[in-house]
């Protein structure tokens, strides 16, 4: 993969610190830093972002994550290692990440309103949002995520 623009993230520095400010902005939201994680990982699966994957689950893994729960994301319908709370989140990533196609449907909010308050669920929307920002400048720019040597020698 070759990328496409060498630094993005020089070449708009206004724009990416507005982003940043926003991120720093919902992680002190009272939003569970690792909910969130979840969420910008799972979008970043949808999306395919390579770049934003290997961010988020390798955060996660040094918050504790498991193993096992960070497999199964891709699944988490079929798993009974997410809470009613993180599927909610999940259902409504998936809404919005594929609005498109999904329209946001009615079941997945009903999900959303039970488990989140409404400024919880403007800023859960605003974090899925914002993953999808990220998503686009990431696959669409062809940044590549890190390698480490022993991940290199695989």
């Amino acid at each position: 993969m070759t990328p496409r623009v060498t630094d993005p993230f020089k070449l708009a520095p206004a724009p990416i610190k507005a982003m940043m400010d926003l991120e720093a902005t919902l992680r002190a939201s009272g939003l569970d830093h690792n909910l969130l994680e979840l969420v910008k990982l799972r979008a970043s699966q949808i999306n395919g972002c390579a770049f934003c994957i290997h961010m988020h689950a390798t955060d996660l893994r040094k918050r504790g994550e498991s193993e096992m729960r960070l497999y199964m994301l891709n699944g988490w319908r079929e798993s009974p290692l997410y809470t009613q709370r993180e599927r909610a989140a999940l259902a409504w990533t998936e809404a919005l990440t594929r609005v498109a196609e999904t329209h946001a449907p009615d079941e997945d909010y009903e999900l959303l309103k039970a488990a989140f308050t409404e400024a919880e669920q403007v800023n859960l929307t605003l974090a899925i949002g914002a993953i999808n920002v990220w998503n686009r400048l990431q696959v669409g720019f062809r940044v590549s995520h890190p390698v480490s040597a022993a991940d290199a020698a695989a």
